[in-house]
Order: C-alpha cells, then sequence, then structure tokens
C-alpha cells in the first residue's frame, strides 16, 4: 500500500560557504512533505536554487535560522522583499521564520533598516526558541525540535519530525557538540558541516572525521556532509569520514535530492 503521507524531500541548496563558487551556493537545505517547505538556513544563492529545484519562493512555510552570519541568513531581507512583488497578493500562505537566542532583536534590526520592504502583510510569525538543551514547537502535521551549538551565542541544530516518522537534522556551523548528538539520535538523515579537512580545523567548524563521529555515535541513517571551503574540493572528503562513520554517506552539492519513504 502506498504510505498515508507523501514521503518527506530534502533538496540541498547550497553547499558552500561564503566564498563565492559557481559550484557552490551559501548553505540552505529544503525540507518538503504535504503542504510545507521548511528552508533551514538561507544564504546567498538561495532563491536561484529554489527555481532550479521547482520550489516557489510563495510555496515556502518556515524558515529556520541555525544563527545570523551572512553565508546562512544573507537572502532573508531580499527574500522578504521578493515575496512583495506585485502587490503581496501571491503569498496565500503564512511565513513562520524560526531563530535562536537573540532572534527577535536581530529581526527588529533589519525592520529597522529596511521598514517596510520586508513587511509581510500580516502572514509573518516569529519564533525565538529557548536557549536550553532541547526545545519543541509542534506544527500542523510535523514538530521542530532545536538544541543551542557550538559556533555563536544564537546557534542551533534543528530537528523536524514530519510524516511517517521520518526525521532530518541540520546542525548548522558548530564544533564537536554533546546536544547535536542528542538531538540527531536515530534521525533519517544528518546534515552535517564539514567545513574543512582533517588538519586544517578551526574552532567552530567539523571536519570530516569529527563529523563521522558524531553520526556515528548518535546512530543516524543516512549523513550528508556539507558547507564546504574550497580545501574540501582538494582532498578525498569520502575518505576522511569514512575514518569514523561506515554508515550511509553522501557529499552535498547543490540541487542534491533525497527521498525518505518512511515507517509504518
Amino acid at each position: 500500500m502506498p504510505p498515508i503521507n507523501p514521503p518527506m524531500r530534502v533538496k540541498i541548496l547550497g553547499s558552500g560557504t561564503c566564498v563565492p563558487s559557481l559550484q557552490r551556493s551559501s548553505c540552505s537545505a529544503a525540507v518538503s512533505f504535504d503542504d510545507t517547505v521548511f528552508l533551514l538556513d538561507i544564504g546567498p544563492g538561495t532563491m536561484r536554487r529554489l527555481l532550479e529545484a521547482n520550489i516557489s519562493i510563495f510555496d515556502v512555510t518556515h524558515i529556520g535560522l541555525s544563527h545570523f552570519h551572512p553565508d546562512h541568513s544573507g537572502e532573508l531581507v531580499s527574500f522578504l522583499f521578493a515575496n512583495k512583488y506585485p502587490d503581496g497578493s501571491l503569498r496565500q500562505k503564512p511565513l513562520t521564520i524560526i531563530g535562536g537566542s537573540g532572534f527577535l532583536s536581530f529581526f527588529q534590526k533589519l525592520s529597522d533598516a529596511y521598514g517596510d520592504w520586508i513587511d509581510a502583510g500580516g502572514k509573518l510569525e516569529l519564533i525565538e526558541m529557548a536557549d536550553t538543551p532541547i526545545d519543541e514547537r509542534g506544527f500542523p502535521g510535523f514538530s521542530v525540535q532545536t538544541s543551542p551549538v557550538r559556533h555563536r551565542p544564537e546557534s542551533i541544530a534543528f530537528r523536524i519530525n514530519g510524516p511517517n516518522k521520518t526525521s532530518v537534522v541540520y546542525s548548522g556551523d558548530t564544533d564537536v557538540s554533546e546536544n547535536l548528538i542528542w538531538l540527531a539520535a536515530d534521525t533519517d538523515v544528518l546534515i552535517c558541516e564539514s567545513a574543512l579537512p582533517e588538519g586544517l580545523k578551526v574552532e567552530g567548524h567539523l571536519t570530516p572525521a569529527l563529523a563521522g563521529e558524531m553520526a556515528s555515535r548518535a546512530n543516524v541513517k543516512r549523513l550528508v556532509l556539507t558547507h564546504f571551503y574550497p580545501e574540501c574540493d582538494r582532498v578525498d572528503i569520502e575518505k576522511q569520514c569514512r575514518s569514523t562513520y561506515a554508515g550511509a554517506l553522501e557529499l552535498a552539492r547543490d540541487l542534491l535530492c533525497l527521498t525518505l519513504e518512511g515507517k509504518s
């Protein structure tokens, strides 16, 4: 028998960083199911990739910001401005934007700068998640859990628990984090940053082996490494990750698509 609900689909919209690249846009992923399209981060290049993925900006129902660095949030203003064309009437669905500690203040400063250019005409809800090990919010047909991770004071990882017992976890930028391991426990897909190769690690970011180690401890079913700086394209990232992780593995590329059928 077919699944009760349509499958959950994950599309990598941006697998890169702040470094300009023709192959890799800045950070973003889209998780879609039923009538929900949930963007995880919205770095520069996201709207173009949405078009290439056949997703309208007006179909996006939720945006989760892992933190406020421009390569993760830089296209938020442009996105909201584009939603006003030609007169705001094309957006029928409400839009919910979720961020970590300080998000409401961050958004207020954007509003102070851009005014009604980013006014969503009463269709916008803002949620600031609590700075606790796990915060959870329920929405029709799914729930979102977040947990602080080690990068910026506002940094959070997201877990989307969708239909048919499917789940996706998105790390955002992070160093080794016990919170992320707890949040990602037994998830179908962990989209995890792996910014730099072994031997080039910097504070606040992971290497392939460290990402693999956390995925192994969390017993994730599929690991997707992403957020690659150019140095990652010069080495065997998969081999480095395999030193600590033996499960299903994907190296993210822009427009990579995964389908999760779920469980009965």
